[in-house]
């Protein structure tokens, strides 16, 4: 596949487009879940990116049309005053993964490499400790057999601007704009330094980082998915033809008449 180019304008993916692309994409993710399951497998995906990068819209899109049971998001917030006395990656080894599981990090570990360390919330021996650990733990992490896949969701500044515009035109979407957000677009350059260090000592041939142009959230969405389905090689798991069984009578009754009286919700609509 031909590199991107950055300065090279693609028109915006139209909607109808997009979502028969992403139904195609969600059907393979279906069949990746069964392969998941039938082979116990145990995948982390980790998804990092600055701000109103498109990470959330991404999940959803992985994760819509699956089992919770399988595909598990975890978004942790800032850690407790307990959690802050603990070993740094405790909090998250935790959520890891058990066999037949998918566990999404919105936000992981990285935050020490992120807004950690751009907002001064960790100290710089913290900060050299984890850099220079953190491929060490990822190796680790792999070899005790757990695919682990790393998406970076590369935003421009002109996009995210015009994002956190909308949000706060937007009443629905005030909830998605936080201080640290705020605080995050005035520190472009910072956060643009930090990522650069962050890729130079834990981009490593063993736990590589795949990076997403999401400038158009339809096309990032479709391109991180379908990279997500190459790194797992898969196959289409055989199933038992499903069946409805015959619904018996016995103890037959006139259930809908037994809840006559009950406290139903007013139907508005």
């Amino acid at each position: 596949m031909a590199k991107h180019d950055a300065d090279e304008e693609q028109p915006q993916l139209k909607r109808k487009e997009y979502e028969k692309e992403l139904r195609k994409l969600q059907t393979e993710l279906c069949r990746l879940q069964d392969w998941v399951v039938h082979k116990g497998l145990r995948v982390i995906v980790v998804f990092e990116g600055r701000d109103a990068a498109g990470k959330g819209g991404t999940i959803k899109a992985i994760t819509e049309r699956v089992s919770p049971r399988v595909f598990r998001v975890v978004a942790l917030p800032a850690p407790s005053d307990r959690e802050k006395t603990q070993l740094y990656a405790q909090r998250y080894i935790q959520h890891f993964p058990a066999a037949g599981e998918v566990v999404i990090f919105d936000r992981s570990w990285y935050n020490r490499a992120g807004v950690e360390y751009v907002m001064d919330f960790c100290t710089k021996e913290q900060y050299k400790a984890f850099v220079a650990n953190c491929p060490k733990f990822e190796s680790h992490i792999i070899h005790a057999g757990i695919i682990l896949i790393k998406f970076w969701l590369e935003v421009g500044q002109e996009e995210q601007e015009r994002r956190f515009e909308a949000r706060i035109e937007d009443p629905l979407r005030h909830w998605k704009l936080s201080p640290m957000d705020l605080e995050s677009y005035a520190r472009w350059y910072a956060y643009s330094r930090a990522r650069d260090l962050m890729l130079e000592t834990t981009d490593t041939p063993e736990a590589p980082w795949h990076i997403v142009r999401s400038d158009d959230k339809r096309r990032a969405r479709l391109n991180c998915i379908a990279h997500l389905l190459d790194l797992i090689p898969h196959k289409k798991v055989s199933r038992d033809k499903i069946k409805l069984p015959k619904r018996s009578g016995k103890g037959e009754y006139d259930d809908q008449a037994a809840l006559k009286g009950r406290n139903f919700v007013p139907e508005k609509y």
